[in-house]
């Protein structure tokens, strides 16, 4: 078997989880650095070069309310969802079920 074919299939599959997994967890205001270490707690494993990114992307999206907590030494941006985002991870929560009912409705006729 393929290592490396199947370590990069199993990257794309949860590469298209990212968004969800970040969106569950932004129900409060959290900055990037607590954010990564919840969805590692949960055993989601994001890159910071790759949750970064994507939160600048979910804001500039209007999915997310951010503001800068300049009171410690180092500035913080914190986010949260915004009440689009609160609707649109509504949407893709319930997309992402069904996408697991069918899966397992296929897994059932599974042979193996």
């Amino acid at each position: 078997m393929n290592e490396a074919l199947v370590q990069n299939l199993k990257s794309e599959l949860r590469r298209g989880t990212q968004i969800l997994a970040v969106l569950s967890q932004l129900d409060k205001m959290q900055y990037g650095y607590s954010l990564l270490q919840d969805l590692n707690d949960l055993n989601v494993n994001i890159e910071a070069g790759t949750l970064y990114p994507l939160l600048r992307r979910l804001d500039t999206q209007n999915l997310l309310e951010s503001v800068w907590d300049t009171s410690e030494s180092r500035p913080r941006k914190y986010y949260k969802l915004s009440e689009e985002g609160k609707e649109v991870y509504s949407i893709l929560k319930e997309e992402w079920l069904q996408i697991v009912k069918e899966m397992e409705e296929l897994f059932r006729g599974d042979k193996q």
